[in-house]
């Protein structure tokens, strides 16, 4: 079996989420930033405390967590496009904004990407290797013989390897070294480009403008 994987890097991306929503102006945020830091942090708090103990209990507080921040990321990114197209607010907030949220569009779907990739942290444990992925890692398509070399033999992907995955996703709004496989992370990618490219360029464009 393989060993058990550190879920800390998880909570700690869920909060930062919520920190992330406190550089945001109170024109676009879902609310008062520290509502979405405190409960990413309590929900999230909990389903580590339950992540081996009950598994209904443990995904409440996993998908709460994930809801609470992708519906901060939703209301950031509406209200963000809603003062673009009405032409409202500063160059300077404007720009803030776009950071913090290219930001959270990198930690909300990398999230949601170890979350569901090949069912999940706790299925992905489970086996000996990684299999039926939503992505292509290269990892996974060493031979044995090139893993033992390596010692890599039981690799499966972790948080970190989500995390680039969406970083690229987010930069070059598409994938780079792991090709995409499932449908649904496809959705989730085109989506995620979708974001980064309207937190970015036209956000950029509209700042540059107002300058």
């Amino acid at each position: 079996m393989l060993a058990h994987e550190p879920r800390w890097p998880v909570l700690l991306a869920l909060i930062s989420c919520g920190g992330l929503n406190l550089l945001l102006p109170d024109s676009i945020s879902a609310g008062p930033g520290w509502v979405v830091v405190a409960l990413a942090a309590t929900l999230g708090v909990g389903s580590m405390m339950t992540a081996d103990h009950n598994g209904k209990l443990h995904l409440f507080f996993a998908y709460g967590t994930q809801s609470v921040v992708t519906i901060a990321l939703g209301a950031a990114v509406a209200s963000l496009l809603h003062d673009i197209l009405t032409r409202q607010g500063k160059a300077q907030d404007l720009l803030q904004s776009a950071v913090a949220i290219w930001f959270m569009n990198i930690l909300v779907f990398a999230t949601w990407y170890w979350r569901l990739d090949a069912g999940g942290p706790s299925r992905r444990r489970r086996h000996h290797s990684y299999r039926e992925g939503a992505f292509l890692f290269p990892q996974a398509t060493l031979s044995k013989e090139i893993k033992e070399n390596l010692n890599i033999g039981n690799w499966h992907p972790q948080f970190m390897d989500y995390l680039f995955v969406s970083f690229t996703a987010s930069t070059a709004f598409s994938p780079t070294d792991c090709p995409v496989l499932s449908r649904w992370a496809k959705v989730l990618m085109m989506l995620q480009s979708l974001i980064a490219l309207a937190s970015v360029a036209l956000v950029a464009a509209r700042a540059v403008n107002i300058l």
